[in-house]
Formats: C-alpha cells, structure tokens, sequence
C-alpha cells in the first residue's frame, strides 16, 4: 500500500495493528468503526509467514478491540481469505445483503460490488440482517 493511500485510510478512521517479531513487521490488520458496526480493513502477512498463525492474531486482537457485528470485505475470486474468516467464525451473507452491507458500511464502485463477497462474525446481526446465516461456497 502506498504511503499516500494509508495515510487516507487512517485519516478516515482504520486503525491499524502490526504483528512483529524480530524487528521484523510480518503482517497488518485494520479494524475502522462505521456507523453500527466495525469492518476488518487491510489484512496482510508476508507471503513467507503466511499459515504460521499471524493472520489469526491479528484478527483475535481486532476482535478483542470491536464490538458485534463486525464485518469482512473481500473479493470472491479471494476463495484462500474466505476460508480463513470462515475458519474463524465469519459466515458469508447472501448477495442481496452483501449488496446493501457493501452500500451501508463501504464506499465501492459498482464493479468491486459485482466481484466480492461480505462476512459476518457469526451470531451478529448488523442493522437488522438475520443472525441466522449458514456459511455458503463449496462446503
């Protein structure tokens, strides 16, 4: 991410958590508070850390910090971070309510709307949606 860009993000509220080691910074997640709910906001480890268990602690502390629901942005053809948040108690919502999650909590253009997909920590329900979801993809 370009210097310029993460400044505008943390300008416009994402709150940024790194995991070190060594000196070393091997991964970042945001966590930005929107209206009635808390969206996970760039979440990278470096490819050679990657399946070590970073991701997932950042995503506990993020957790930690936010209160329900708290939402996930990704792109649908992203089917290795789907599993992650999956494995992590995220559930994918339909596409009529991604499409108004997408509108309420994130300002995308309509192609980023066509091409990804929202989860939600289980059990949460933002403005109303059912709490009910069932994960949904391919099993």
């Amino acid at each position: 991410m370009p210097k310029e860009e993460l400044e505008e993000e943390i300008e416009n509220g994402v709150a940024f958590w790194g995991y070190e080691e060594d000196g070393r910074l091997l991964g970042v997640m945001g966590l930005q508070g929107v209206r009635d709910a808390w969206l996970i906001r760039h979440a990278y480890v470096r490819t050679d850390h990657q399946g070590k268990g970073i991701g997932g602690s950042l995503l506990r502390k993020l957790r930690e910090e936010a209160r329900p629901p708290v939402l996930v942005g990704t792109w649908a053809a992203a089917t290795w971070a789907i599993r992650f948040y999956e494995s992590r108690g995220f559930v994918q919502v339909s596409r009529s309510e991604k499409d108004e999650l997408l509108l309420r909590y994130w300002r995308v253009l309509e192609r980023q709307m066509e091409e990804s997909v929202v989860l939600v920590q289980r059990g949460a329900s933002p403005g109303g949606f059912r709490t009910s979801l069932e994960p949904r993809g391919n099993g």
